[in-house]
């Protein structure tokens, strides 16, 4: 008791009807684009941006800038 070819299409065509055809092809490029991002991230890692060496020197400056503001509480309490 599976389903035949009649049942199949009865379903996509009340599919199509409640969702849309519009929506269907936004949740399929969607799902293309998750696709090809989990791809890109299993990749080896060999590849890497060009703008990553911006973004690190960034946080990095960040960093520096939020030690200086940072009050240190132990080193009040141990003098």
């Amino acid at each position: 008791m599976g389903f035949s070819t009649t049942h199949l299409i009865i379903f996509l065509v009340i599919i199509i009807v409640i969702f849309g055809t519009k929506k269907l092809r936004n949740i399929g490029s969607d799902l293309g684009g998750a696709v090809k991002g989990f791809k890109d991230g299993m990749k080896d890692g060999t590849d890497k941006p060009a703008d990553a060496p911006a973004a690190a020197t960034q946080q990095v400056a960040s960093s520096a800038s939020a030690a200086k503001e940072t009050i240190d509480v132990e080193a009040k309490t141990k003098a």
